[in-house]
C-alpha cells in the first residue's frame, strides 16, 4: 500500500486513484481517507488523492504535539512534492477545510480551487462541545452494529439516513476489537486539540479571505451545529461568486453523495478544467 515519508520521518498512507484533474481530499479531524468513500464513485475525470493525516488511519502515529493544522498542511504539500504535482484542487471536510484555508494563505500558488464541506472561519460552540465529548475516547458500545444504532439515535440533524449507511459510517469511525471498539486514530489527538494551555480562538476570516481569486465551493449541512447560518451568509457576502449550497436533512457533516452536494461539486470541478 502506498506510503511516503515526511520531512520529520513519519510514514503516511495515501490513496491515488483515477486520471484527470488532481483533487486532494482532506478529511475531518478524527477521520481518514475513507471519509470520501461515499463521494468517490460519483467523481469522474479526476485524479482522486486522499491522505491519512499523521496519527490517523494507516499512517504512523507521531508526537501528539505535531497533530496541528500547519503541520498537517505541510504534510499535504510534501505528498504533492512526492507525487510530482505542482497544483491541485482541494476538497476539505471540516478539519480538512481549515487546512485548505491555511494553504490558501501560505502556498496559494499550489491551489487550483477549494471546496469546503461544512466548515467556515467561525466554529460554533455547540459543535465544539460535541467534539469535546467524543474526541480520543473509545465508545461504550461493544460492536459496530451497536455503534451504528446509537449514531442513528443521536445524529438528530440527519433525516432519512438508512440503517445500512450508519453501519458504513461506524465501520469508518471505529475498529472492532476483541473486547469492544477501538479508535482508528491516536487517542492523544484529544490532548493535541484540547489539552495544554488553552489559547483564544484565532481570527480565521483572514484565512478565508485568502481564498480570493480561487474557484470556491462551500457546502453546509442544513442542520449543522458547527457552521452556523450567519457564518455561511457572511461567507457568501464576502464571496458572492462562491458556489454555496445547503444540503437538506444533513448535520455535520454531509456525506457528499447527496444530489445537491454532487451537483455543486461537479459545477465547481467544471470551473477548474
Amino acid at each position: 500500500m502506498p506510503h511516503f515519508t515526511t520531512s520529520d520521518g513519519l510514514s503516511l498512507f495515501y490513496r491515488d486513484e483515477g486520471e484527470g484533474l488532481p483533487l486532494l481530499c482532506l478529511a475531518g479531524l478524527t477521520r481518514d481517507s475513507r471519509d470520501f468513500d461515499f463521494v468517490a464513485p460519483h467523481l469522474t475525470g479526476v485524479r482522486l488523492i486522499r491522505l491519512d493525516y499523521r496519527g490517523r488511519g494507516q499512517s504512523d502515529r507521531g508526537p501528539h504535539e505535531t497533530y496541528q493544522i500547519p503541520v498537517e498542511g505541510r504534510d499535504a504539500m510534501e505528498l504533492l512534492d512526492y507525487l510530482g504535482l505542482d497544483k491541485v484542487a482541494v476538497l476539505g471536510t471540516s478539519r480538512g477545510g481549515l487546512i485548505a484555508m491555511v494553504l490558501a494563505a501560505t502556498v496559494k500558488d499550489r491551489l487550483l480551487g477549494v471546496a469546503l464541506n461544512d466548515i467556515g472561519p467561525e466554529i460554533a460552540g455547540t459543535g465544539l462541545e460535541v467534539i469535546k465529548g467524543y474526541l480520543g475516547r473509545t465508545p461504550p458500545q461493544k460492536t459496530l452494529a451497536e455503534a451504528a444504532k446509537r449514531r442513528a439515535e443521536v445524529m438528530t440533524g440527519f433525516v432519512g439516513v438508512p440503517e445500512s449507511r450508519w453501519l458504513e459510517e461506524a465501520e469508518r469511525l471505529f475498529v472492532q476489537g476483541e473486547d469492544g471498539l477501538d479508535l482508528p486514530y491516536d487517542a492523544k489527538l484529544r490532548e493535541a486539540v484540547l489539552g495544554g494551555n488553552v489559547q483564544p480562538a484565532p481570527d480565521l476570516w483572514p484565512y478565508f479571505d485568502a481564498l480570493a481569486g480561487l474557484p470556491l465551493c462551500a457546502l453546509r449541512g442544513e442542520n449543522s451545529d458547527l457552521l452556523t447560518p450567519a457564518c455561511f451568509a457572511e461567507m457568501q457576502k464576502r464571496r458572492p461568486d462562491m458556489i454555496a449550497v445547503e444540503v437538506k436533512g444533513r448535520g455535520h457533516i454531509p456525506f457528499l453523495d447527496e444530489p445537491e452536494a454532487l451537483e455543486a461539486l461537479r459545477k465547481w470541478l467544471g470551473m477548474l478544467k
